[in-house]
């Protein structure tokens, strides 16, 4: 099955508080955090939200 590789290259300050809840779930916690997801409807909902922060590819 495929995953998602989530990178964060912005900062949270000055974002909303959703967006900073919707990094902390998802595993990151600063610049250039890097986490590996399952490719779930979840995550992508999740990575959709904060695309603007974060960078993704998919690896398998």
């Amino acid at each position: 099955m495929a995953s998602l590789k989530i990178t964060q290259t912005k900062s949270i300050i000055g974002s909303k508080q959703n967006h900073r809840d919707t990094l902390r779930s998802l595993g990151l916690k600063r610049v250039n955090d890097v986490v590996v997801k399952e490719d779930r409807p979840e995550y992508r909902g999740m990575v959709h939200t904060v695309r603007h922060l974060v960078t993704v590819e998919e690896v398998d």
